[in-house]
């Protein structure tokens, strides 16, 4: 199982705001401004302005929580680079990202115009929580596709701690049990999904699936149903069973085609049942799966012929 608190922090820098000097500015600035946003504060002792800036424009770096840092530069002792940057007056800030400056200001601001400066800053290199989860979810993916269904089962319900409106990861919680073929659970963790991602595609694929899953335990044999239908082709009942059994079995295409011959010979059959089962295995499938679009392609001439 992936450890999320393990590599939560690991991207966050232990050094977010430093005094810095006119040797060190390469390292602290031009280099670290590869991976993390810098923000550079020139300022002296006795500039008035600069004693209200610095506090306000540290505390807004430390509530980014890694996704930028501060050099401080004294002027006084250091006027290298800020002879460079054509700096005139004080305080002066100046924002790096990838080596080069990419936004400043001049003067004292209000902290909530700083804090909105730091922010934009800070939103330049994406935000590391977010590409974490991102990242777990597609590893629990992995294993869920290679069979290690109860380590998926738990990374899914860890991001899930992290952040309980993350609806990939409460879809893919809810397939983990499906693959455990524990219908139930599954369901109730659907229906424990916050109201706010009720309506996410990705939990009304997983609502069809849950649908499907139940239908396939009442499925019949294929081969029956399969010998029912060649004797009886107008055996609609027989050939909705058969495209029923066939998705449980993992013939899915078939399974689309069987009902697409269903609702080819009576489309009003049991109130059109070929049709919304259709829907039903279209919803819980990728749109862009090939059998899902070939098979809207075809209803869709049908319904329109």
């Amino acid at each position: 199982m992936l450890e999320l608190d393990a590599n939560a922090n690991a991207g966050a820098p232990a050094d977010l705001i430093k005094d810095g000097t006119d040797a060190s500015f390469a390292k602290d600035v031009i280099e670290a401004s590869q991976t993390v946003p810098v923000i550079v504060d020139f300022w002296a002792p006795w500039c008035g302005p600069c004693k209200t800036l610095g506090p306000a424009i540290e505390a807004a770096v430390t509530n980014a929580k890694g996704r930028v840092k501060l050099v401080k530069i004294d002027v006084d002792a250091h006027q290298a680079y800020a002879g460079q940057l054509q700096v005139q007056s004080i305080p002066t800030v100046y924002a790096f990202y990838q080596g080069r400056p990419v936004d400043g200001f001049q003067g004292a601001l209000p902290p909530s115009e700083i804090n909105a400066f730091v922010d934009k800053i800070a939103a330049l290199a994406g935000d590391p929580e977010a590409e974490g989860l991102s990242a777990a979810i597609e590893a629990a993916e992995q294993m869920l596709a290679e069979g290690a269904v109860t380590d998926a089962a738990e990374t899914f319900a860890a991001i899930l701690q992290e952040e309980p409106n993350n609806a990939p990861a409460y879809a893919g919680l809810v397939r983990a049990h499906l693959a455990l073929d524990d219908i139930d659970q599954a369901e109730a963790i659907l229906n424990g999904a916050p109201a706010e991602i009720s309506t996410d595609p990705l939990l009304e694929a997983v609502h069809a699936q849950i649908t499907l899953a139940r239908e396939a335990a009442n499925a019949g044999p294929v081969a029956e149903l399969q010998a029912a239908v060649e004797a009886d082709p107008d055996n609609h009942q027989a050939r909705f069973d058969l495209a029923t059994a066939l998705h449980a079995s993992g013939q899915v295409e078939e399974s689309v085609n069987t009902l697409l011959e269903l609702f080819r010979r009576d489309r009003e059959w049991n109130d059109g049942a070929a049709k919304a089962q259709l829907f039903k295995i279209f919803d819980a499938r990728d749109a862009k799966d090939p059998i899902v679009l070939n098979g809207r392609r075809k209803l869709s001439s049908m319904i329109f012929a």
